[in-house]
């Protein structure tokens, strides 16, 4: 008998053992995994103190209030000069009121390298795509990877709107009032396919030559000396090159500010193109927002949130890097991006 209960200790010793090592592997083995994670999928901190600190507050300013500005700063060449405005009210009846004008902070636009990635959801991950979709910063020398490629997430950023802040809800042409996710470029097969996004903007054929890149010059002239970027030639980028096609390959540039502003820019236009966004600026929308197919390049600003904010200050489309951040890149652990999108809001703020 005692050699029996023996050899049950023994045995019971060895599977209590066995578990034992099984729960330090479990437990080693998640830890590794949140330090990758954390490594490929950083938290870009984005609902937290830097709503304070990493957002340029001032550039909210020019606040224009019937045609009077308040404060310094440029307002777009296209932007309303009237004082006094009337929308129709529910019953279908003009009611009078005030046009107001302004600088918003209304979208988020974040780049990242490994599918799925939200560092402003603070590094949550989605299984979306596989890794064959992973990013690449472009470069290599010999192959495709040449150009960069990354995915992007296009957020609802109504921060005047949450924090209520001067924003009348007759202003809220988008009737959104919180945070969240409206576009997933891993569910757009257009993004990452060259060909198949030529066939949703077939005006990129007439475009494709010499001459209408060589004009690009001029735009890229305008926004880096005047900021004020050209909407005739809807398809320039400034100093960041073309805007089409439509893709998440963009050309290697002289720095990684450039190549992320120049996707983020591309999807400001793929998705005013698809009617997905509208038109803020000008008499047209003082009522209401209107669809602008080809991308208004003068109603958008942007300053980068991470990894290096532009705390004091924005840039328009097309500004080369050398005025506004070259330098914000952190290689290894910054190579993924946040960029805040501005838009100038005219506006009828009605009295009814």
């Amino acid at each position: 008998m005692g050699r029996i209960w023996r050899c049950r200790f023994l045995q019971a010793a060895v599977l209590v053992g066995l578990l034992l090592a099984l729960a330090l592997t479990v437990r080693a083995q998640e830890e590794t995994t949140a330090g990758l994670g954390n490594a490929v999928c950083p938290d870009a901190e984005l609902l937290g103190p830097k709503l304070i600190t990493d957002i340029c507050w001032s550039c909210l300013f020019p606040l224009k209030i019937a045609g009077a500005p308040i404060g310094g700063g440029s307002v777009p060449s296209g932007a309303s000069d009237q004082a006094l405005c009337a929308c129709p009210d529910p019953a279908g009846l003009p009611s009078p009121g005030v046009v107001i004008g302004m600088w918003e902070p209304a979208r988020i636009v974040e780049l990242v390298r490994v599918p799925g990635c939200l560092p402003a959801l603070g590094g949550a991950r989605l299984d979306l795509g596989s890794w064959r979709m992973l990013g690449t910063p472009g470069q290599a020398n010999y192959d495709g990877s040449d150009k960069a490629f990354y995915n992007y997430h296009y957020y609802a950023f109504p921060i005047l709107v949450m924090l209520d802040l001067f924003f009348p809800d007759r202003c809220n042409v988008d009737h959104l009032t919180d945070f969240d996710v409206l576009y997933l470029s891993e569910l757009d097969p257009t993004w990452n396919n060259d060909e198949l996004a030529f066939f949703t903007n077939p005006e990129a054929a007439f475009v494709a030559n010499p001459i209408a890149q060589a004009a690009c010059l001029v735009d890229a002239a305008s926004a880096t000396t005047l900021q004020k970027p050209l909407d005739t030639l809807f398809w320039c980028a400034g100093a960041w090159g073309g805007l089409y096609p439509f893709t998440g390959r963009t050309p290697t540039l002289n720095g990684r500010p450039s190549e992320m502003s120049l996707a983020s820019a591309r999807v400001l236009a793929a998705l005013h193109r698809r009617g997905l966004a509208r038109r803020t600026v000008g008499d047209e929308a003082l009522c209401e927002a209107p669809f602008a197919l080809m991308l208004p390049k003068t109603q958008y600003r942007l300053s980068q949130f991470y990894p290096l904010p532009e705390a004091n200050s924005n840039h328009v489309i097309g500004e080369s890097e050398l005025r506004w951040g070259m330098w914000r890149n952190v290689p290894g652990v910054g190579e993924d991006h946040l960029y805040l999108i501005w838009r100038w809001h005219d506006c009828c703020a009605t009295w009814l």
